[in-house]
């Protein structure tokens, strides 16, 4: 791995290409840092950016693509068949550690056993900006913010005039989209609508390990639809409601190495949303209300059948989430204050049937619900370059009881040319409907995962153009919940049964000279889970300790290169470099996937002002990898289209 890394760095610094803009300016102004617009060199926390340039001129990627080229950031299934359950990790937390926010508002989805959202849901096309911002975030954001939170922030209108704006594009197994949005804003109102339609054959999500040779391919088709209307009711009060329908049937296979052709699966979103905030002189009073459902329907028919044991299976789940806050955020001279509440309202129905050479099999449907109430407050205070915030939230639970939160945030700006900061959190993630509820492995004494965060880091904001950050990060978990079986008894049992710790490093770097860019960034992670009881539930007389950063590589590199040829006339490489991982195989030894590089090279060409062409190859080499073992990556693919606005 350490070989391919110099080959890589050779390749680039060798390079004449350029790289994009970087995600590290300390001036840009961010949003999820605080709740409200704050510029990065006013706070001690870290985040990075993806904003709308850098979408832009990456017309070929999908969303989980490029946040897998965030440092500390690893969207594992990135590149597999479309419809993949797509999981992310910050600096080596597992499923439903990182939470996914959608305009700042939490979003989940409680049928799924980790509580994680599907970022399928949501079209690249619809996308403003992305914010990720590491470290335990549950103060201001509560539960499954262990790692950290992506702040996914939805296209609206800026210009006075009504503008138009859309792409059409092809590529690669036949994969055709089409995206079209609509917005406008004057003195009083704005408005925003947009629809993207996504469609490909795919592939086989299988990999056909002994070349069967028949393996079917396994098609997706996507709709996405939201709207944005927003209104001044008086001076001071500005009202915003939102609301967004996704679909997207997919068709699966049984299981790794293992064909299945009338297997599918159709997941449905819809989100309604309404936000109210009210401008007073020295600050701001926020409103929020946000309904979500997530609903998967699966069928598995009885024409093919990969085993004797599932002959036919039908099951569906449900989640439905309520989400209302009222925050305020105050500011005077030295001081800012954040003051605010939550309330969280999660509940699931989940129903399963299935019949095989054993006959029908249905168990009992879960039917789950919890509620949380959280009450949050942050002070900070800056004076001489000099920046600390001090917060804290109190959770009440309606299964589990009570936790709190802290988290400490000191940093120095030197000079408006570097800061120093060092960073402490708490975090929890409260256990999910389905680790509480279900009939077999359910626990309902069940507490919350309770972790302690730490950074350490320096930022430099520019010298002759370089720019760079270094921050390390430890993360030390209790009461980790784990799932046990029992093989004989076949009994099985979440329990609060283990410890876990991760640690590391992330170092970016940026240099700019005129119309060249230069970007990479490298991430070291590492950890170890403790263990009381062993895999069937039962007490260990000795704490035993085990890698835990399953599919998270220890090592992953990102170098970024592009160059503004003419007005016209932008090219662009990237290279993605992860080491070997771990595949957790249930009662067996680990698997190793080996380590692997992609290249891909983007161009694009402005026709007109306001439209232009761009092809996007990705995997030039034709690299073969898993990130799923016995899960198929895409290969050479490539995307090509023409996208406009008016």
């Amino acid at each position: 791995m350490k070989k391919q890394f110099f080959v890589v760095a050779a390749v680039i610094i060798g390079s004449q290409l350029q790289a994009q803009k970087d995600t590290t300016s300390l001036d840009e102004v961010v949003l999820t840092a605080n709740k409200y617009p704050k510029k990065q060199s006013e706070t001690g926390k870290v985040i990075s950016l993806i904003n709308r340039e850098q979408l832009e001129k990456n017309g070929g990627k999908t969303l989980s693509e490029l946040l897998n080229t965030v440092v500390g950031t690893t969207m594992i299934g990135a590149n597999n068949n479309p419809g993949t359950n797509l999981t992310a990790s910050i600096r080596g937390a597992s499923a439903g550690n990182v939470l996914i926010l959608l305009d700042g508002i939490p979003v989940n989805d409680p049928s799924v056993i980790t509580n994680y959202f599907d970022l399928n849901f949501i079209s690249i096309d619809q996308i403003e900006r992305i914010e990720i911002l590491k470290g335990g975030q549950s103060t201001l954001y509560g539960s499954d913010a262990v790692m950290g939170v992506i702040n996914i922030i939805s296209k609206k209108a800026t210009a006075y005039k009504i503008n138009v704006n859309g792409n059409f594009t092809g590529g690669s197994y036949t994969t055709l989209k089409q995206s079209l949005g609509i917005g406008g804003r004057n003195s009083a109102i704005d408005y925003s609508l947009n629809y993207t339609h996504l469609s490909s054959d795919g592939f086989s999500t299988a990999t056909d390990k002994n070349n069967v040779g028949n393996f079917d391919k396994d098609s997706y088709g996507q709709h996405v639809a939201n709207g944005r209307f927003g209104f001044a009711a008086g001076k001071r009060i500005k009202i915003n409601l939102s609301g967004t329908y996704s679909n997207y049937n997919t068709e699966l296979d049984a299981s790794a190495f293992n064909d299945e052709r009338d297997y599918a699966v159709k997941n449905i979103n819809k989100r309604a949303g309404l936000g109210v905030v009210y401008t007073f002189n020295k600050g701001t009073l926020h409103a929020n209300y946000n309904f979500n459902r997530a609903e998967r329907d699966y069928l598995n028919d009885s024409l093919h059948k990969p085993n004797p044991f599932s002959v036919y299976q039908k099951s569906n789940y449900i989640g439905r989430t309520h989400f209302a806050e009222l925050y305020t955020a105050w500011k005077f001279t030295n001081w800012e204050l954040l003051v605010g509440g939550d309330y969280r309202f999660n509940n699931t129905n989940q129903t399963y049937w299935s019949t095989g050479s054993f006959g029908p099999y249905s168990p009992e449907p879960l039917i789950g619900k919890m509620n949380q109430i959280s009450p949050y407050a942050s002070v900070i205070y800056n004076k001489n370059d000099f920046n600390v915030e001090l917060g804290s939230r109190l959770n009440f639970h309606s299964e589990y009881g009570t936790n709190v939160t802290f988290s400490f945030n000191p940093s120095y700006l030197i000079k408006n040319k570097a800061k120093i900061f060092a960073n402490l959190y708490s975090s929890f993630k409260a256990p999910t409907l389905y680790q509480l509820f279900d009939a077999f492995a359910g626990n309902i004494d069940l507490t919350a995962e309770k972790g302690i965060v730490g950074e350490v880091g320096t930022e430099l904001l520019s010298i002759k153009s370089f720019k760079t950050r270094i921050v390390g990060f430890y993360r030390n978990t209790k009461d980790a919940i784990v799932y046990t079986s029992n093989p004989s008894t076949f009994e099985s049992k979440y329990l609060n049964a283990a410890k876990q710790t991760n640690y590391g490093v992330e170092i970016e770097a940026n240099y700019t000279m005129g119309k060249l860019n230069i970007a990479a960034n490298y991430t070291y992670t590492n950890g170890e889970t403790t263990a009381a009881f062993d895999g069937t539930g039962a007490p260990l007389a000795k704490d035993t300790s085990y890698f835990n950063l399953y599919r998270i590589p220890k090592h992953a590199l990102n170098l970024t290169a592009g160059l503004q040829v003419s007005d016209a006339f932008f090219v662009s490489t990237q290279i993605h470099a992860v080491s070997k991982r771990e595949e957790y195989v249930y009662a067996g030894a680990p698997e190793i996937l080996k380590d692997y590089t992609t290249i891909d090279v983007y161009g694009e060409y402005k026709f007109a002002k306001n439209a232009k062409l761009f092809l996007d190859l990705k995997n030039i080499s034709n690299k073969l990898y898993f990130d799923f073992l016995g899960y198929n990556t895409r290969r050479f693919n490539f995307t090509t289209g023409v996208s406009f606005q008016l």
